[in-house]
């Protein structure tokens, strides 16, 4: 199943979201290097959660899915806790990368393998 290529709409949800998480990833970064130990507020903590919902249902079937948590909205993580699991969702993001998106001798070009 982890070898399964992904569908059109995958590709597209993909290019979609892989530039949010970055952006998401880089702010906390710069939040994390201000203040490390502060708590995320709930707003941010479910917009980010919005983002990753839709991550970890486009990776379902890749086995980093096992590796890959939502931020707990209950008692709100740190800046620094939020680095670490955007940036394992980022890992997880270029690895469906590498593994689909590839160049193609036939077409002499780089492009994603779909299954339609």
């Amino acid at each position: 199943m982890a070898n399964k290529k992904p569908t059109n709409a995958q590709v597209a949800e993909f290019e979609m979201l892989w530039p949010m998480l970055k952006t998401l990833l880089d702010e906390t970064k710069e939040l994390s290097k201000k203040k490390a130990d502060n708590l995320l507020n709930k707003l941010k903590v479910g917009m980010i959660n919005k983002v990753l919902e839709r991550l970890k249902k486009l990776l379902a079937a890749d086995p980093t899915i096992k590796f890959l948590e939502l931020l707990d909205d209950e008692t709100l993580p740190s800046n620094s806790d939020a680095v670490f699991i955007l940036a394992q969702y980022d890992a997880a993001m270029e690895q469906y990368r590498d593994k689909h998106y590839s160049y193609d001798d036939e077409e002499n070009e780089y492009r994603w393998f779909t299954s339609n």
